[in-house]
């Protein structure tokens, strides 16, 4: 019998991740099981369960409400994981390519911290903030009032062919300064005499910009794409604070729709089994980019 030596490094690592895991166990793969469990059962919260087998998951197919979430969890995707992202990658470029070389790196850093304030601030704070300004006596309205265009005011919020795009503008604003930052750090590691040989060449800086920033950004590029995506999958606090899933379900996404089957309706067998699909497409759309993103860094 071979007797392994157990090295004191791998002792320390041992040690060193061993808290983490434990409340890795504790407060994720646990409540996760838990809720797959629960998905399977007639559960009011106190009591014992019933076994129900798939009839959550067949109520959650013909349940019109959840179809709604899911159309509205396409239009969240674009607010804030496409636009921000778009947005994030030609702003860092503008930023790094053009006004740090003009105005220097000082304006650059202002810049980029004021555009990251709203990830910093509590989303509390920012959903009361819009709020207010989206009101239908809030700042919006006042100001088209003001100069005159009050024809053009409002219910931003409460209207329910605007609400949803009212969310969008918000998230866009809220999730802008993530992508820009991470492009920023990103673009400081592509060597310089690469834009200096396209401008001996004499590309624009739309070319510059196609053909080596974005390219070079491509790992940049699958992160924000990823994070963005699944929290978007996963947004509740924002929807909580400005609508409520409402006008009806003009705002409704999963999440919330989860937390309302759980907390005001007691079903938490029906919210497990939401929380399971949204569980299992956070999991699929995280491996289809990983999957994609090492297919291309092996040329495949």
């Amino acid at each position: 019998m071979v007797k392994r030596n157990i090295s004191p490094r791998s002792v320390g690592y041992g040690i060193y991740l061993a808290p983490g895991m434990v409340l890795c166990l504790l407060f994720l793969v646990v409540p996760l099981i838990m809720t797959i469990g629960y998905s399977f059962t007639r559960w009011q919260g106190i009591g014992g369960a019933e076994w129900t087998g798939f009839d959550n998951y067949t109520r959650l197919m013909e349940d019109d409400a959840f179809w709604a979430s899911f159309k509205n969890i396409a239009f969240i995707i674009v607010g804030m994981a496409l636009v921000p992202t778009a947005l994030g990658l030609l702003l860092s470029a503008v930023l790094f390519d053009y006004i740090g070389k003009r105005h220097g790196d000082a304006l650059v850093s202002g810049l980029r911290s004021g555009l990251y304030l709203p990830q910093v601030i509590p989303v509390a704070v920012t959903g009361l903030m819009w709020g207010w300004i989206l009101a239908p006596n809030g700042a919006v309205n006042d100001l088209l009032e003001t100069v005159g265009l009050d024809g053009l005011a409002e219910n931003w919020l409460g209207d329910p062919d605007l609400a949803l795009w009212s969310v969008l503008a918000v998230l866009v604003w809220m999730q802008l300064g993530y992508p820009l930052v991470l492009f920023l750090a990103g673009l400081q590691r592509i060597d310089p005499e690469l834009y200096e040989a396209a401008d001996l060449d004499g590309a624009s800086w739309p070319q510059r910009f196609l053909r080596i920033t974005v390219p070079l950004l491509r790992p940049e590029l699958y992160v924000v794409l990823v994070t963005t995506t699944i929290a978007a999958l996963k947004v509740f606090a924002q929807i909580y604070v400005l609508t409520g899933g409402g006008p009806g379900d003009a705002t409704l996404v999963p999440s919330y729709f989860a937390y309302q089957n759980f907390f005001e309706k007691a079903q938490v067998g029906y919210g497990s089994a939401i929380s399971t699909v949204m569980t299992v497409m956070v999991l699929i759309i995280a491996a289809v980019f990983l999957f994609r993103q090492n297919s291309e860094d092996r040329g495949i």
